[in-house]
């Protein structure tokens, strides 16, 4: 079975393994993953004190990672995130989409240009971040247990987290590695090629953005033809988590990355699909057998969470309701739950 969890101190040789410590195409899509073992050790650690509400407040504020764990082996296959706060302290910077609209009466002449404006709008949203998952297991259930279970996570936690939710999805980057927007914007002000400067911001903030880029308005046609055709356009690998994301009710917005150019989603919390479709229910009974799950008293195949904070499960599995109202399920759920009958959980469709 396939079970989301929050990251533990003893995962974070595999955690490295999925970030990347080399070149890899896993790694340029998880860009706010550490690639180095303290870094990724504290992030870990500041997720455990973020899950037993022991952070200190506006300073650092929680900061959730999971992972996906095959349960047969033990093995992990992927990440996600979430910062109950953009920036975690600091501006969240982000390049704000305009246009202006340049006129003359006397010439009879006007035309309209877009501008790109350093903003931190974002600022202090809700974050999904830090998805990274192997490829074997792209487009898969697996897949999409692991976006959909920080929903899950966050409509059981809801105070937790802001009114509005947004997400960074990874701009275009080139075979050879060459990114567009950065290649025509940012390298003209920061001595580092796009990887180095996009893991300086995953690491440690992006406030270094606004000591080092130029706080002036950029026009968009003083870029180069393929970086103007990069703005908002998402990396090809990264187009099924844009779709299930859409899915879910985010829409890219007037925000874009300010390194890669990619898009940025923005969504409602409370209208977040898997949020809005979730129920919690409580368990009851067990289907014992795996003939009695695959057949039609085994129900339909939905995401079932259950636990607070460090508790926190997800998997996927077979679950049936009650004329009760509860919740029947196959005892090796109970089992990778950690729950039994009577305990409480929360179930979304797939």
């Amino acid at each position: 079975m396939w079970l989301v969890r929050p990251a533990l101190p003893s995962d974070v040789n595999q955690i490295l393994e999925i970030a990347g410590t080399v070149d890899s195409e896993t790694a340029r899509l998880s860009s706010t993953l550490p690639r180095q073992r303290e870094a990724l050790a504290e992030k870990i650690q500041h997720s455990q004190a973020s899950l037993a509400g022991t952070t200190s407040g506006d300073s650092q504020p929680p900061r959730m990672l999971f992972v996906l764990e095959d349960t047969a082996t033990g093995r992990i296959h992927g990440t996600a995130g979430i910062d109950a706060r953009a920036g975690n302290g600091q501006p969240f910077y982000n390049y704000r989409r305009d246009a202006l609209i340049h006129a003359s009466h006397e010439l009879g002449i006007s035309s309209r240009v877009d501008v790109l404006y350093p903003s931190h709008g974002l600022t202090d949203h809700t974050l999904l971040c830090s998805f990274s998952i192997t490829p074997e297991l792209r487009n898969t259930d697996a897949f999409e247990l692991l976006s959909r279970a920080r929903i899950l996570f966050m409509a059981g936690h809801r105070d937790w987290f802001t009114h509005r939710v947004a997400v960074e999805i990874q701009g275009v980057q080139l075979a050879d590695g060459k990114v567009p927007f950065w290649d025509s914007l940012g390298r003209h002000f920061f001595n580092m090629d796009f990887d180095t400067a996009d893991q300086h911001s995953g690491l440690l903030s992006k406030t270094f953005i606004a000591e080092l880029m130029p706080p002036n308005p950029v026009y968009v046609t003083l870029l180069s033809e393929s970086a103007q055709a990069a703005l908002g356009q998402p990396h090809e690998l990264t187009v099924s988590n844009l779709e299930l994301l859409q899915r879910e009710g985010f829409q890219a917005g007037c925000y874009l990355d300010i390194f890669d150019g990619g898009p940025v989603l923005e969504a409602r919390t409370d209208a977040l699909h898997t949020l809005v479709i979730s129920q919690p229910k409580t368990l009851h009974g067990a289907i014992e057998s795996e003939v009695e799950s695959a057949g039609e008293n085994g129900g339909d195949l939905c995401l079932i969470a259950a636990g607070e904070g460090a508790g926190f499960r997800c998997t996927l599995a077979k679950a049936a309701g009650t004329l009760e109202g509860t919740l029947k399920v196959p005892v090796k759920v109970w089992e990778v739950l950690e729950k039994t009958a009577g305990d409480e959980v929360r179930v979304a469709p797939c």
